[in-house]
């Protein structure tokens, strides 16, 4: 299927590794033009030379990169001094650390606030109104199922992102927005085969003292399509929901997690 967005400009955060680089790799195995961001320059060098290897061929696609901590005002003035203008928008940040309410004071709230909801809101103030002008755009925000399904010990990002997902649902719904092509959702991602859920497993080696193997094995039979998911399966959902066929689909979360949620809505 030709998704109907070779040429377009896209800026996918979180870039260098995992579901933003699936995202990445997708949206340029389209012929989307990309522009990648990540904090560490080394890994994102790498991932923006892998991805214009694969692309080599024949999509045409742009790949470029910038060093940058998103979820700062600083971090964001670097990305827009490359390229002002996008009509794909991937917005993405590392979730917080986990533990109990209790021990989370004010800064640890802030903090997670500021990455996991404000940031997003403000990437997607800066690049509106060019795409209203222009007639498309796509926002997909990359969240968490934990959105859909609250985990106790993730309190930081069940509050941040739970406010991200109410903000989207009412500015989605906007005609002024809605009925100008532009189109706004979020990706609720469950458990990817990805760095973050390494370190998770690793931590848990520790904490209980069993194999990586086992404990890897007894998650994966928690979830109905007994595996974890991959970047490129969440990637290609990503470059879907850019693409011109999902015009009439915006303001929902979209939950790819094998199947885990057990709830009918």
């Amino acid at each position: 299927m030709d998704l109907g967005i070779k040429g377009k400009w896209a800026l996918v955060c979180g870039a260098s590794k995992g579901l933003g680089r699936g995202c990445a790799e997708a949206l340029a195995a389209e012929g989307v033009n990309v522009l990648m961001v990540a904090r560490g320059a080394d890994a994102l060098a790498a991932a923006a030379s892998k991805i214009r290897a694969n692309n080599a061929g024949g999509t045409g696609a742009e790949v470029q990169f910038v060093a940058a901590d998103i979820t700062t005002p600083e971090g964001r003035a670097t990305v827009f001094a490359v390229r002002r203008d996008f009509d794909i928008v991937v917005t993405n940040a590392g979730g917080p650390p986990t533990g109990s309410f209790r021990d989370w004071d004010r800064e640890a709230w802030i903090k997670a606030i500021d990455a996991n909801m404000l940031t997003p809101i403000e990437l997607i103030k800066a690049t509106l109104d060019g795409m209203l002008a222009r007639g498309f755009g796509r926002i997909v925000n990359i969240t968490s199922s934990a959105v859909k399904a609250p985990i106790d010990i993730l309190g930081l990002s069940n509050g941040a992102r739970s406010g991200l997902t109410g903000f989207v649902a009412g500015l989605a719904r906007n005609p002024e927005i809605a009925a100008k092509g532009v189109t706004i959702n979020n990706l609720l991602p469950g458990k990817f085969d990805t760095d973050r859920l390494r370190g998770t497993l690793a931590g848990m080696v520790q904490k209980m003292g069993k194999p990586v193997e086992e404990i890897r094995a007894v998650h994966q039979k928690q979830i109905p399509a007994q595996r974890f998911g991959t970047p490129a399966e969440f990637g290609a959902i990503c470059a879907f929901l850019c693409s011109q066929q999902a015009g009439y689909l915006t303001g929902q979360n979209i939950l790819p997690d094998g199947g885990s949620y057990p709830g009918t809505f």
